[in-house]
């Protein structure tokens, strides 16, 4: 029966994280305003670890080996630093969020190239027909309406949010690769510790520390602790560690639809019906990636009769 119930709620895992991390955007818009990128970051990886250690008392969490503690150091680099950081300052240099999601977007289908040029893993024609659909899903939530005329698009901008594709996309597979065998709370500490002394170093180095303590800060900065860096880590370490890369990359074709929903539900930004088509199509590509194939059929022993 516990066995039954932990299969069913795992089965929610996907959609629980698509859902958790498509407010990665929101709350950045909600606090840079008021704080400078990579001080938001450092700020935000400082809370974390403070929580991180709590959970690895709480629930007495296995410890690394230097190579595992190593291992998800560089994981933390990839996954947090450089896709953090990218998007964050690409927002922060006036970069469109829409085209900033847009782009990370493709992560998916990098994900899934990479996968079949390092891991071998082979994906069928479906599955490649799914991630081209997925992201002609995300193209079009976010390229119509007002926000197609929102293209002047800043080279520093551009390249942080290409860094930030590249992050993401050979951190899940290095995680995938490296990171197995390891306590999910005892990764996620020492991922956000390289994380945290990166962020450090960016924002000492080439930021002012200035904040403007609103409200509005503080309420994102919380969200964006408890929310994003905790819950939704924790479900993507699990989902990377459970299934294929491919796979867990194509649940994120579905952040940039759902974080347009959720726009749209915040800030009262119009959803044309091409966005809505879209969301359709997003949908339907990523049921083609994660859609169980067929197993072939047992094959037909002839047995000799007995008279």
């Amino acid at each position: 029966m516990m066995t039954e119930r932990l299969t069913r709620l795992i089965h929610w895992v996907p959609l629980l994280f698509v859902l958790l991390w498509s407010t990665g955007f929101i709350g950045a818009k909600y606090g840079l305003p008021h704080i400078e990128p990579f001080y938001l970051l450092f700020i935000r990886m400082l809370l974390t670890l403070l929580v991180f250690a709590v959970l690895m008392r709480l629930f007495r969490a296995r410890r690394l080996s230097p190579s595992q503690a190593l291992h998800q150091m560089v994981t933390g680099l990839l996954v947090h630093g450089a896709y953090l950081g990218g998007v964050f300052a690409a927002i922060d240099w006036q970069m469109p969020a829409g085209i900033a999601s847009l782009l990370v977007g493709l992560q998916p289908l990098l994900t899934a190239v990479l996968a079949w040029a390092w891991l071998g893993n082979r994906l069928q024609g479906r599955q490649w027909a799914g991630l081209l659909l997925g992201l002609a899903g995300v193209a079009l939530v976010l390229l119509s309406g007002d926000r197609a005329g929102a293209m002047s698009l800043r080279w520093p901008a551009l390249l942080a949010t290409l860094l930030a594709l590249a992050g993401i996309s050979l951190g899940t597979l290095y995680q995938k690769r490296f990171g197995q065998g390891a306590d999910l709370l005892s990764g996620s500490f020492y991922q956000y510790l390289a994380t945290a002394m990166l962020m450090g170093l960016l924002s000492f180095g080439f930021e002012t520390q200035q904040v403007d303590w609103q409200p509005q800060l503080i309420m994102a900065l919380v969200w964006l602790v408890f929310g994003l860096s905790v819950s939704a880590i924790l479900l993507l370490m699990l989902m990377i560690r459970e299934g294929e890369a491919a796979r867990v990359a194509s649940y994120f074709y579905l952040v940039p639809p759902v974080t347009a929903l959720e726009a749209w539900w915040l800030f009262d930004e119009r959803l044309a019906p091409a966005a809505l088509g879209g969301i359709v199509v997003a949908v339907i590509g990523v049921y083609l990636v994660i859609r169980p194939g067929r197993r072939p059929e047992a094959p037909v022993r002839l047995e000799s009769c007995k008279r």
